[in-house]
């Protein structure tokens, strides 16, 4: 039988934003590579620890980028939702705490032309700085591989493909600050 002591359960809500580094598409031929646009991505996490090395953490990651076409040269539009159960360990430094993390889950892709739901990974490395008893402010470098099909229609309409992944991983990475709020 397990026991739990929910009242030794510190829950934090963290938003936070950052920057997105995103990785190439190819055209439709799979010729020629397509860049897509590095943009904003903003998220929010929920966390909780009944330990002091380390937390429990469902986070959720939003980013909307483009990319421009080679048949017509128009620009496309893709968001991109991670959503991932992770577990943070804590480091202890002497003014803040060092964190890496390693999380499981799945990523939303919904282009101008279809969607679909991939399994995914991601791994972060961070810094906590403590500001006071509730508030943490939070540094972290995030990547993300999600295991995509390369040869899928997610940017296809008819017949027409404007673009495919690079290949069968899409790795993006992040650059991120928060607040956590702990409650």
């Amino acid at each position: 039988m397990f026991s739990t002591n929910l009242q030794a359960v510190e829950f934090e809500v963290a938003p936070m934003v950052g920057y997105t580094f995103s990785p190439d598409l190819t055209n439709g031929k799979v010729t020629q590579l397509l860049s897509t646009t590095n943009e904003p991505n903003f998220a929010l996490a929920l966390n909780w620890h009944d330990t002091e090395s380390g937390q429990g953490q469902v986070l959720i990651n939003y980013i909307s980028r483009d990319f421009t076409d080679d048949i017509d040269q128009s620009t496309h539009s893709f968001e991109t939702v991670y959503t991932h159960f992770s577990g943070i360990a804590f480091f202890p430094e002497k003014y803040y705490l060092t964190t890496f993390g390693f999380g499981l889950g799945a990523t939303y892709f919904n282009s101008d032309f279809d969607d679909d739901l991939y399994p995914s990974l991601t791994v972060s490395l961070g810094t906590r700085y403590t500001l006071s008893d509730t508030l943490t402010l939070i540094t972290e470098v995030r990547g993300y591989a999600t295991f995509v099909n390369d040869n899928d229609t997610l940017f296809c309409q008819d017949d027409n493909c404007y673009a495919h992944f690079n290949s069968g991983i899409w790795f993006d990475s992040q650059l991120s600050i928060g607040v956590a709020y702990k409650f």
